[in-house]
Order: structure tokens, then sequence, then C-alpha cells
């Protein structure tokens, strides 16, 4: 059984996708950042770092209990276990490259666009520009590699495009604003529009749509999802 901490956010979105695919039983376990519950020690002692998503799968190496934090080493983890999604043996780099370009750019990049355009204070114009236009040129990054392939890597569906696919969702929102988020990007709407149209997707879509999480960014809740702005409380 996979114990699957979650918050609808883009990162979680992933490997609700990755558990609906790959058909694996989970428990959905709700953690509600906006009202700090990222930062309990229960939660921490399953995530160092405080943030979602987190498992814990019950069934791991040798059958103990093992804990696995961060969205893109829960998916290299899951795909290990099941055998999933992981590619042709000689596509090995290539996903590897793929999945860090998302975890160490479009991820955090858009994550950036997000906070500025929405939770920052007013008169931001600089890093609202600087995100919003690197999240242009990582969408051209893809746009430019999915010109003449259906996915990311290699010829079939892989880790790196369950990836992709938990933030591309998020395009509307990240790019403030527009209308259509990537109609600059042709190949890579095209490619999200064949991701999201898999059963899977759909029913990643709903995952947690049932269960209640705080939606105000009052006061309370910038000190839950930004404590780096406060001075620590001793």
């Amino acid at each position: 059984m996979i114990r699957f901490y979650f918050h609808p956010t883009p990162n979680p979105a992933k490997v609700a996708l990755f558990l609906e695919e790959s058909a694996l039983p989970y428990e959905l376990v709700p953690i509600d950042t906006s009202k700090g519950e990222q930062h309990l020690p229960e939660f921490r002692a399953v995530n160092p770092n405080g943030k979602v998503p987190a498992i814990i799968d019950t069934e791991g190496p040798g059958g103990k209990e093992v804990r696995v934090f961060d969205s893109s080493a829960i998916l290299l983890y899951l795909g290990e276990k099941t055998g999933q999604f992981m590619g042709a043996a000689e596509d090995r780099a290539e996903l590897l490259s793929w999945l860090f370009f998302i975890a160490s750019g479009l991820g955090p990049f858009s994550g950036q666009a997000v906070h500025f355009q929405y939770a920052a204070p007013e008169g931001n114009d600089y890093a609202v520009n600087r995100y919003r236009r690197e999240i242009e040129r990582h969408y051209e990054v893809l746009d430019t590699h999915l010109a003449n392939r259906e996915y990311i890597v290699g010829e079939g569906y892989t880790l790196a495009d369950i990836s992709t696919w938990g933030w591309l969702m998020r395009a509307p929102r990240v790019m403030k604003g527009l209308e259509d988020p990537l109609a600059d990007f042709p190949h890579l709407r095209a490619w999200f529009q064949r991701i999201d149209a898999r059963p899977a997707a759909q029913r990643a879509r709903e995952v947690g749509k049932e269960l209640t999480f705080k939606k105000d960014l009052d006061e309370a809740a910038k000190r839950a999802l930004f404590p780096s702005n406060y001075p620590k409380v001793s």
C-alpha cells in the first residue's frame, strides 16, 4: 500500500497520475498546506523539508516500510518498483535529463511565476517579467523537442510525460491573463492534449476533489506557505 500525502498542487498531481496509471493501491492522506499541516512533527517525520508530495510505501524493499519525498524521487522510485513508464534502457540518460529539466527548471520557475503574480505584494514587475519569460523559454524548449514526436522520451509514454503534465495542467494559472497559454507552442499544446486525454489523467484530476482545503490566502496562510518571509519564532 502506498500512503500518499497530498495537496491539490502540481507536484502531487504528478504522483496522482502515476498511481492512477499504474493501478497501485494507495491511501490518500490530505495535507492542508495553507493551514500549516506540512510543518507538523508527524509530517516532518515523512518529509523533513515540509513539502508535498511524499509517500510511505508500506511494502518497500525487503518488505520494510520506506518513505520517499520530492516528486521526481517518488516517480523514479515507483517506476523502478513497478517496472512501468521507465522507457527503454538505451533512453535512460534522456529520461533522467528531462526529469531534471522539469525538477530544476520548469517546476521552480512556474512556482515562482505563480507566487509573484498572485501572492507577492504589488510592485514586483521585474520578478513577474523574469519568471514569465523563463516559463516561455522552457515551453519553447519543450515545443521544439516535441516537433516530430509524440512523447518526450523515446517511442512511448514515460515518467517524463507524467512529470511534465503535472505542471502543464496549470499553464493557465502560470501564464496569467492568457486565454490560451500554449497558443505559441503548438507542438507542446498537442502533446498536452494527448496526455490529458488519457483516462488516468482524467482520474488524476479528480483525486482529492471530495476533500476541503483552505483557500483563503490570509496572513496565517502566508505564514504557513512562505515561512522564510517571516522571522523565526524562538
